[in-house]
């Protein structure tokens, strides 16, 4: 195998071996292999207007390959082919910044990023600007989706110099002086996109100065530089570490001030908070839900319903495929940044089945359905899991693959039919979005015009999977899966499709045999390539995910293998001193600082999902140890709780758990008998909306190894008089045993 020699421009020579490797990966490169980039053929093609999407024709050579193409993340591949000579992060990266006396120029940013293609686009694959980078720094690209615990302690950076933060990020390093060993960079400076040239999008200056500068800076001032990145280092230490465990346990008050906050920049209209952009997660559904259900305020559940009735039937919504697009750019859900993550999915999922429990709503009921069903088509891999994301952009423009036009509606669906669509979707030949249409709706549907819509909305689907597709995250993160098969769990009970179940249990035995080795959870796989070890929320989400599987399934594997991973996590992310857990586990890489995260933002952060997983287990299994480990949790975070609940609002919904308490619900059907003699019971429980309750339902008699843990829970409890019977408990205190589903409906209901 011939080496590939490194002829970015301004870099300098690879090692034999690094040569040959990068040369063996891209001679496997397969005949339908479109490079990513406009320097192909041994010429650069100027770039086409506004293309942010630089791919070469199948089957061009590229001009540059460099270490990227040995990596597994979506991401770092994209980058393979810049005339940027990128490293992946790593000790190789800062060895080489520190024999070189260089700075790292560190971008971070994730598959689906359309900004990120923007900078790649302006850029990265401008030859100057990459001549700049390789000469005179040691660049270096992170995917955030892989590794979360770099990009958190770099965001940190941006935001401790005062900067908004986003993706793509850009952050200038020096490897800490004090650190001779290992990926310890002290940040100087920091910010997110940054325009190639002086002046271009309104800024002042461009990133080929910015470039320049700091260079400069860093050769001719670097003891100040150095002093510089050590006070902000100290900076982002203190904003990841949290403050000293409360003594007291946080007061359900502020659950209440979080409700209150979020009512007051409610926007009455549109549901949602006021003003734009627009993003789902910014809507404390859950907490929302189960404030109205413990006070019985109406408003809480009514900004629940009406938001989530806006965002179905605004442009954020796909009306055509399913899904939810990641944010809308206004304040009406009309103008999505199109890319779809498979978290949101997930959230928004489970909000509209809790919002459908509650309420019953038929448009929400069927807007579940319609997420449901795209995910298990479009998101799930051959195998089960679900991949991570669609990029918004398809053949170089952001949205294209959603748009239709008047004309196109007329041709696919007939005359009649495609106006029908055209008026209730509001299309309008002059287009509502740049010359096409965002389809979208101004009000519900009635009956009839349903019946009239769904038919053509699915040729509408067929049609437009033959267009070009945006790019798609192949990549599998347990935490993303574990949000999803949560919702759809959650969903196969609530809308009684029992497909729902089958492809979350698919997707949580992909997990657990592919992702769970030596002990612990991996954070990505593609291609059969586990990734780094997991963090956080790799395991709190799976831990939730096996709970909600086993209440859905009643098969007590489910419960073991949530033990299972809940011990993994005591033993590699327990804080033992002062409770609760750091996003990394103990023998992961040191960083600036070991966070322990205490912020819900676009995903529920892995001590919020935890808290409420702590107090399930209790409730399962009886055993305090586990509500003392939630208790330690809660005072660990309180000073965030305390300061802003408005940040921590899932966590607040587990306290609102804790307080609850929580009721375990059994069901007993006699020895022997069909588990289809439970559905009665099921269905009442199921269809009431009780979130702060476990459920277990077995023949009576039913033990082995498995159902050990529930031995306490279990015992005295039979089928009476040889009919299923139900026993609603709190704490193990249980009311009256029950046949009779009304009454088990009170008793889910009663709040003594």
């Amino acid at each position: 195998m011939t080496a590939q020699p490194n002829n970015h421009p301004g870099s300098q020579p690879y090692s034999a071996e690094t040569a040959v490797a990068i040369a063996q990966a891209l001679a496997q490169v397969p005949a339908s292999f479109q490079p990513r980039t406009r320097h192909y053929g041994g010429q650069a093609h100027p770039p086409q207007g506004e293309h942010t999407d630089p791919n070469a024709p199948v089957g061009a050579t590229p001009n540059f390959t460099n270490r990227l193409i040995l990596e597994a993340s979506p991401y770092l591949r994209q980058h393979a082919h810049n005339p940027v000579d990128w490293r992946p992060w790593g000790k190789a990266a800062f060895d080489e910044a520190r024999a070189l006396n260089r700075p790292i120029f560190l971008s971070i940013g994730y598959a689906t990023c359309h900004w990120c293609h923007v900078m790649e686009h302006e850029s990265f694959e401008d030859l100057a600007i990459a001549h700049q980078l390789n000469s005179q720094y040691v660049p270096v690209k992170v995917d955030r989706e892989v590794r979360p615990d770099v990009d958190a302690v770099y965001m940190a950076a941006v935001h401790a110099l005062g900067r908004g933060g986003g993706w793509p990020m850009s952050v200038w390093l020096i490897p800490d002086p004090k650190q001779p060993q290992g990926v310890v960079g002290l940040p100087f400076f920091a910010g997110t996109y940054y325009p190639p040239k002086d002046g271009d999008r309104g800024q002042r200056m461009g990133f080929g100065t910015l470039l320049a500068q700091l260079a400069t800076a860093v050769r001719d001032h670097r003891g100040e530089i150095e002093a510089h990145g050590l006070e902000l280092a100290a900076a982002v230490k203190t904003n990841l570490e949290s403050a000293a465990p409360d003594v007291e346990m946080l007061p359900l008050t502020l659950a209440d001030s979080a409700v209150n906050e979020f009512a007051q920049g409610y926007d009455p209209r549109d549901g949602g908070r006021r003003g734009a952009p627009k993003f789902p997660s910014n809507t404390p559904f859950g907490l929302l839900l189960r404030h109205h259900l413990r006070t019985g305020d109406r408003q809480a559940s009514d900004m629940v319903v009406h938001t989530l009735r806006m965002m179905v039937r605004g442009g954020i919504w796909d009306h055509v495929g399913g899904g939810i697009a990641r944010y809308s750019t206004d304040a009406q859900w009309f103008a999505p940044h199109f890319e779809k993550m498979l978290y949101d999915q997930g959230l928004v999922g489970m909000a509209l089945v809790e919002t459908v429990s509650l309420c019953g709503d038929p448009e929400l009921a069927q807007a579940a359905r319609d997420l449901f069903d795209f995910a298990v088509r479009e998101f799930a891999h051959p195998d089960g899991a679900f991949y991570s994301a669609f990029d918004a952009d398809s053949e170089g423009r952001e949205g294209l693959y959603y748009l239709w036009s008047v004309a196109e509606l007329k041709a696919v669906l007939g005359e009649s039919d495609g106006a029908l669509v055209a008026q209730l979707y509001g299309a309008t030949v002059q287009g509502n979005f740049e010359g096409s249409n965002i389809l979208h709706l101004a009000r519900a549907l009635t009956p009839t015009e349903l019946a009239q819509t769904r038919p053509a909305l699915h040729k509408l689907r067929m049609v437009r999977a033959k267009r070009v597709p945006p790019l798609r995250d192949d990549k599998i993160l347990p935490a993303w899966n574990g949000l999803l098969i949560s919702a759809l769990a959650r969903g196969s009970l609530v809308l009684g499709e029992p497909k729902y179940l089958a492809a979350a249990q698919r997707a949580l035995e992909f997990v657990h045999a592919q992702l769970w080795q030596n002990g612990r959870l991996h954070r990505s796989w593609l291609h059969g390539r586990p990734g780094a070890d997991g963090q956080l929320d790799d395991h709190a989400n799976v831990v939730q995910a096996d709970l909600d599987i086993f209440e859905a399934s009643h098969d007590a594997v489910w419960l073991q293998r949530a033990l299972q991973v809940q011990s993994a996590q005591d033993q590699w992310f327990a804080d033992k001193e002062h409770g609760g857990y750091f996003a990394t586990p103990s023998d992961g890489e040191t960083l600036l600082g070991r966070q322990k995260p205490d912020y819900d933002g676009a995903e529920p952060c892995g001590n919020s999902v935890a808290a409420l997983n702590l107090l399930r287990l209790a409730a399962l299994t009886g055993d305090d140890l586990w509500r003392a480990k939630a208790d330690s949790l809660f005072r660990a975070l309180g000073a965030r709780a305390r300061r802003s609940p408005m940040a921590v609002t899932d966590l607040l919904t587990a306290l609102q758990a804790r307080n609850a308490p929580i009721k375990e619900v059994v069901l007993v059907r006699p020895a022997g008998s069909d588990p289809a003699v439970l559905r009665p019971l099921l269905h009442v429980v199921n269809a009431t909306f009780m979130p702060h309750r476990v459920v277990v339902a077995v023949a009576q008699g039913q033990g082995g190894a498995l159902w050990t843990p529930l031995a306490g829970l279990l015992e005295g409890k039979v089928a009476q008089d040889g009919q299923p019977t139900a026993y609603v408990c709190r704490l193990g205190a249980c009311k009256r045993p029950t046949r009779d589903p009304e009454v088990l409906r009170q008793q889910l209901l009663d709040r003594d």
